[in-house]
């Protein structure tokens, strides 16, 4: 008779992060063929946010580079086997990340400053950089588990420049209130994403219960 085992940890979140990657993989693939191939290709609902890019591009270039960059150095620094086999290239990948962190939160509040869109922007920005900054002063101080945490939250905001264009499609986020509702959405992506990041770093603690100690029968 075989009995059933359940799953030895490692190797379940060795499939939890397979299936995080590509969700974040599928999630930017999508809004990459839906927000900037069709910018590209002047798609109707887009055309007047075109010109304001076209306009805007002294600011969106460094913003995309330094965004894109973040984007893709975050995973590659998150793979234990990197840290473990090259240090220093952890390290110097570590620092262009916050770098263009940096960069990007300036030029994206740059871009967003005098537009109904600047408090959401702002909010956003500010979150970045403090996650960001965070990661790196627990880094210098050799507190890896910390920075391993903070890491995550400031990741999770820079997920939010490819999860708050998923709504690029709907009308009604092109529409006279989408400025407004833009702003309020990326606020709430932003929350929802550092919420996200709070309760997998806590689920250990979320699902299991501590042992209660027994009192010792004084009875006689």
């Amino acid at each position: 008779m075989t009995i059933a085992t359940r799953p030895a940890p490692a190797a379940a979140r060795s499939r939890f992060k397979t299936l995080l990657w590509i969700g974040i993989g599928s999630t930017t693939l999508f809004v990459f063929i839906t927000s900037e191939v069709l910018l590209v290709a002047d798609y109707p609902m887009y055309h007047a946010y075109r010109l304001q890019v076209i306009s805007d591009r002294h600011l969106l270039i460094p913003h995309i580079l330094s965004g894109t960059i973040a984007l893709f150095v975050g995973p590659i620094n998150f793979s234990s086997r990197l840290r473990q086999r090259h240090l220093q290239l952890h390290r110097v990948l570590g620092r262009i990340y916050v770098i263009a962190v940096f960069i990007g939160a300036a030029t994206g509040v740059a871009l967003a400053a005098g537009r109904p869109g600047f408090p959401g922007t702002a909010m956003q920005a500010v979150a970045w950089i403090v996650c960001t900054t965070a990661a790196l002063v627990t880094a210098r101080n050799r507190q890896i588990v910390q920075h391993r945490q903070w890491m995550a939250r400031s990741y999770a905001v820079t997920l939010t420049f490819v999860s708050s264009r998923v709504l690029n499609l709907w009308p009604r986020y092109w529409s006279h209130l989408g400025d407004n509702f833009a702003s309020v959405g990326i606020i709430a992506f932003t929350v929802v994403s550092l919420l996200i990041v709070e309760v997998g770093l806590n689920w250990p603690e979320l699902t299991s219960r501590r042992a209660s100690r027994r009192r010792p029968d004084l009875s006689i």
